[in-house]
């Protein structure tokens, strides 16, 4: 069964003032108004030019709505959505493309000149898989270009044949809680000094030293 539709121009969010009952309406009204709408379609769906929706705030130039009205495109033409194009779809949205290209070519390219590119799961998974994964920030200086791994309140867990951290300045690994390294066949530590500190520190420095470093890590001063 098809689904009713907001085809009456007319239509806002809010109840009707006396004036939009005689007809009057006030000069500071801003309820987007066409009068060249045009309307085509079925118990299938329907193709709209000139689309005012519900809340009277913005005019579609095209909305596309097939029998569920929940299942629509809509291309926004002004209000507080102008220029933007929202897709929306009761089951899956898909995607295939690049049966004509080789292997190494672009054959999907999403591109935001301004502002952020949000992909969320609000009640699932975010899954990236491919033949190669590459994750790159290009910043102008060294204050932008970061990349950030958050798992808040879960673990991160890092599995492969070989992993290499290379930090160009310097790298640091800190836990709040236990750390552990295990080498079950060899392990190689170098430095040009190495320095070992315990919390025996605290309360009395040693003969190397060790107190300052006790204190820059754990906040003390």
């Amino acid at each position: 069964m098809a689904t009713p539709q907001n085809i009456k121009n007319t239509r806002v969010g809010s109840p009707r003032s006396e004036a939009y009952a005689t007809g009057a309406l006030p000069d500071n009204n801003r309820s987007k108004k066409t009068y060249t709408t045009v309307r085509y379609g079925n118990d299938h769906g329907s193709i709209s030019f000139g689309h005012i929706h519900k809340q009277a705030d913005v005019v579609a130039d095209v909305l596309l709505q097939a029998s569920d009205g929940r299942h629509s495109i809509m291309m926004d033409k002004d209000g507080p959505r102008k220029g933007g194009t929202t897709m929306f779809a009761p089951g899956v949205f898909q995607i295939q493309c690049g049966d004509d290209k080789s292997g190494d070519e672009n054959a999907l390219v999403l591109t935001s000149i301004n502002g952020d590119i949000i992909i969320r799961a609000e009640n699932g998974r975010v899954r990236i898989e491919g033949l190669d994964i590459d994750l790159i920030a290009k910043g102008p200086d060294n204050t932008r270009g970061n990349i950030q791994i958050k798992a808040e309140g879960g673990n991160l867990n890092l599995k492969a044949n070989n992993i290499t951290i290379d930090g160009t300045s310097s790298y640091k690994l800190v836990t709040t809680g236990q750390a552990q390294i295990t080498a079950n066949s060899t392990m190689k530590i170098y430095s040009s000094v190495i320095q070992g500190v315990t919390d025996a520190v605290a309360n009395r420095d040693s003969k190397v030293g060790g107190k300052d470093v006790y204190r820059s890590q754990t906040k003390v001063k």
